[in-house]
């Protein structure tokens, strides 16, 4: 997948499919399957690292991870996610930033939210770097809109994201994700705008979806939104083969003589 690729599917009806990946094997098996493109998101700081927000990570976190995701997963479009601050500190330490993403293997970054960073937006994208705009619940702004919940429930809210959007695409942005906002206003959003949305708990009208890796897989029993569908129960998979692992160990079944050197 090309960067216009992203057009090219949104004009033709054809929706985009993206999830988060933040390993080397993980990414391995990504690559052997249909996905078009792979986030490499802020996320990882909760599913990966155990934190409760998205805010620790840095950008050479970001980078550590992307790294291993290129490496795996060689022949997908990769978007690294610009952490916490990384773009808010000027020009100069935005760019630094974009740089170590782009020269950890991604292919583009995202950014999340529009207000008071534009001229950086504007850089990054006259730079040559393809931008995903990011609006609607925004992680990295928990504290400011009061934790993770649905935004755009009110004429005005949802007046402010339509004009986000918009805004993201006169500065260049190749696409946006839509996350955590009602459906009819995903809908309308991209039908205003002429490039693709992204929605993860935006509805069917998005012009594409994004899963967490570990969320479809239901590797997180603890986590159960609204918008995932698990498309396996791979916590329960997981814990039975290593069940098995030990009960094979203990009852001396495990190795057996194939198993082992002569």
């Amino acid at each position: 997948m090309k960067v216009t690729d992203f057009f090219k599917w949104k004009k033709e009806g054809r929706k985009i499919s993206m999830v988060t990946c933040y390993d080397y094997t993980g990414a391995r098996i990504l690559n052997d399957t249909d996905i078009d493109s792979v986030l490499v998101g802020d996320s990882l700081a909760m599913v990966m690292h155990g934190f409760d927000s998205t805010l620790p990570v840095d950008s050479e976190l970001i980078a550590l991870h992307t790294r291993a995701v290129r490496r795996g997963a060689p022949d997908k479009f990769i978007i690294g996610d610009m952490p916490f601050l990384s773009f808010r500190k000027g020009l100069t330490d935005t760019m630094n930033n974009v740089e170590i993403l782009m020269k950890a293997g991604a292919n583009a970054v995202k950014l999340e939210g529009v207000d008071g960073h534009e001229k950086e937006i504007t850089r990054i994208v006259q730079s040559g770097v393809p931008v995903m705009g990011h609006i609607g619940l925004t992680p990295q702004s928990l504290h400011a809109i009061g934790g993770f919940k649905v935004q755009g429930r009110n004429e005005k809210a949802e007046a402010h994201l339509l004009k986000q959007a918009k805004i993201l695409e006169e500065l260049g942005c190749f696409s946006i994700v839509l996350e955590c906002i009602p459906a009819d206003l995903a809908r309308r959003i991209s039908d205003n705008i002429g490039i693709p949305t992204i929605g993860i708990g935006a509805g069917i009208g998005c012009d594409g979806q994004v899963l967490v890796w570990q969320d479809l897989l239901g590797m997180n029993l603890d986590f159960s939104p609204k918008f995932v569908r698990r498309y396996m129960d791979g916590a329960e998979q997981v814990s039975a083969a290593l069940n098995r692992f030990h009960d094979d160990v203990v009852k001396g079944n495990f190795p057996s003589e194939k198993e082992s050197y002569s």
